[in-house]
């Protein structure tokens, strides 16, 4: 082959990589169709213009640039989202932060700190998403006892999730391309714990930032309430003290139960009297029965080991025969509001009238009602158009309502009820698959594959459910990614612009070359996918490696951390996203708080760095 047909064809592949990242950047249009539009014109591209090989085949076949949809580093990828969403689902994580927010006893400011460092310490071996998504709540609880705003913790929480995922193979997807692609190029990829010393260097350094300086400097955040939240739903609900329950032997201290410090006690019904607050030298039995309102989310913290406490003592089927219990408390089970319409049969009757849960196959657990608060059961009091019902079952019964005349269903309410029956089996895989994948005795794609299907195997998710944890954008992102890797190595684009920065830089030490590079890619990171800039940039790490003759470790480790460094933008990676709306910021916000981390980290990298890889 010609060196002008090499030219050209490096240039149509530099010239695909600057519009499809203008166009991730961008999001002008999905994310999903870029990536596969990338691949469609990789493929015809090498199909007129191939890359021959010693022996005359086709370096960039299609065989090579569809790899991607099949990489072990992808699968590994998305073994890792279904452990995480088996672990939310089951509540795991919830748990972790439950302990988390009882530190916030007195002590909120220092909750706050070790709710971070949590934050952080569970993002080194999980994926960051699910960990920031429970965490979120949390945050905003402790931003309240501390009497500030809650966009003074949410960007720190997705800063320190971040940071965590500097410090081992399966803290982020991006650790895991960047192994993968080293192994494409003929390197040996990353052990589990390869970049561990350096990146508690980088993450401690950034952390000391994140817990100290972060919150001062959001101070003046607007809070997400300004003008813009909705009003947080009360829901009248039934706790049905069990045995087992948590609740159980709870004893009220100045009128008031502490352990249900969420949920305001409308009245306690004992041996069918009835009591009001407030209560003095008053402990919770079995079978007692409370009448409480509160958040959704309350509600399900209250009861979480206990679920079945919540539904309203069992009625009489309307047939007489026994009641299904598997329907409402077994497993899978959907939660999601419903509006009783102004013309429906439902008004001016009880749910014990209608037989609520045996005609529609779903239990009702709360009900709000905006005009006034009642102290009664939600099942002895005669419902109102307008009234919104809290409503639980099966997935079907609850898709099933959407054709009822009689109640409206909310669609964006849907969420699955998390089954803590399941948590300690979910707990113990996940903790297997860590301990295989940080042993040695099974490489890492093995282990979290192994993980997700035991996880589907052992009902923590249905398959349904591990299908929807799958993201697609990260599979053609990832696919799209790979290829133009490839492309770039095979056609000398790598190398081309390897030598290109070392000619810019001149007669420099690899240390200050390093350091460079760190910056370079680190900026990208905050404007494109970290994961694509991660992919793109191992071939010219491996390129700058080779041509200084100093360990390709380095420069790799240096893609690692750099691409993570995702701080002073909110589209550089999807936790940032997360909070933005809760933390009600500006896209300036990111820059002026996240852009010292990145220095910061730049700084402790490059001081530390040098000195580790002998450079």
């Amino acid at each position: 082959m010609t060196g002008e047909i090499m030219v050209f064809q490096m240039s149509i592949v530099f010239a695909m990589i600057v519009v499809a990242l203008a166009l991730y950047a961008t999001e002008k249009v999905p994310l999903e169709l870029t990536s596969f539009g990338v691949v469609c014109l990789l493929l015809a591209l090498f199909y007129f213009f191939p890359v021959p090989g010693p022996t005359g085949e086709n370096l960039l076949s299609p065989t090579v640039l569809l790899a991607g949809f099949a990489s072990p580093a992808m699968l590994t990828v998305l073994a890792l989202l279904v452990l995480g969403d088996g672990l939310a689902r089951t509540g795991v994580l919830d748990r972790v932060a439950v302990l988390v927010h009882r530190a916030a006893k007195g002590q909120a400011k220092a909750a706050v700190a070790i709710a971070l460092i949590v934050v952080a310490l569970t993002s080194a071996v999980l994926n960051n998403i699910p960990v920031v998504v429970i965490f979120v709540p949390i945050m905003q609880s402790l931003a309240t006892r501390t009497g500030r705003s809650a966009g003074r913790y949410m960007m720190p929480l997705s800063f320190a999730a971040i940071l965590g995922g500097m410090t081992t193979l399966i803290g982020s997807s991006t650790n895991l391309l960047v192994s993968n692609e080293l192994t494409a190029l003929g390197e040996p990829g990353f052990g589990f714990f390869s970049f561990t010393i350096p990146g508690l260097v980088v993450a401690g350094v950034g952390m000391v930032y994140v817990l100290l300086v972060a919150p001062r400097l959001l101070g003046s955040a607007r809070p997400a309430s300004e003008g813009q939240t909705a009003r947080r739903k009360q829901f009248i609900a039934e706790i049905t003290i069990q045995e087992d329950s948590a609740l159980c032997g709870a004893t009220a201290v100045s009128g008031f139960f502490p352990k249900l410090r969420d949920l305001t006690v409308l009245a306690l019904e004992r041996d069918r009297k009835r009591l009001l607050p407030p209560y003095d030298d008053i402990t919770l039995s079995p079978n007692d029965t409370l009448i409480v309102a509160a958040e959704r989310e309350a509600l399900r913290d209250a009861v979480k080991d206990a679920p079945t406490s919540l539904y309203p003592r069992l009625l009489a089927p309307l047939d007489g025969a026994r009641p299904d219990f598997s329907r409402w408390g077994g497993a899978e089970q959907t939660e999601a509001e419903v509006m009783i319409t102004p013309n429906s049969r439902m008004v001016g009757r009880t749910l014990k009238q209608v037989g609520f849960r045996y005609v529609y196959e779903c239990v009702a657990v709360g009900l709000e009602r905006r005009q006034r608060m009642t102290r009664g059961r939600i099942t002895e009091t005669p419902l109102e158009a307008g009234d919104i019902l809290l409503v639980q079952g099966r997935k079907s019964d609850v898709e099933a309502l959407r054709g009822q005349k009689d109640v409206i269903l909310m669609e964006w309410s849907t969420e699955s009820v998390i089954e803590p029956h399941h948590a300690k089996r979910a707990a113990l895989i996940f903790l297997s698959v860590v301990a295989f994948a940080a042993s040695g005795i099974l490489p890492t794609e093995i282990a979290a594959l192994g993980g997700a299907a035991c996880m589907v195997l052992v009902r923590a998710l249905t398959v349904e459910q591990a299908v929807r944890a799958l993201d697609s954008k990260i599979v053609f992102l990832i696919a799209a990614a790979l290829a133009l890797g490839a492309a770039m190595q095979e056609t000398g684009g790598a190398l081309f612009l390897a030598r290109g920065m070392l000619g810019a830089l001149g007669d420099v030490s690899p240390a200050a070359i390093l350091s460079v590079f760190f910056l370079l890619v680190a900026c990208l990171a905050n404007v494109l996918s970290t994961k694509a800039t991660a992919v793109l940039f191992t071939p010219i790490a491996v390129g700058v490696a080779r041509e200084l003759q100093v360990p390709v470790e380095a420069f790799a480790v240096a893609v690692v951390f750099a691409a993570n460094c995702s701080f002073a933008s909110p589209v550089g990676y999807q936790t940032n996203l997360l909070v933005m709306g809760p933390g009600g910021y500006r896209f300036f916000d990111f820059v002026r708080v996240g852009a010292p981390l990145l220095i910061v980290c730049w700084v402790a990298f490059s001081l530390f760095a040098p000195w580790w890889y002998g450079l």
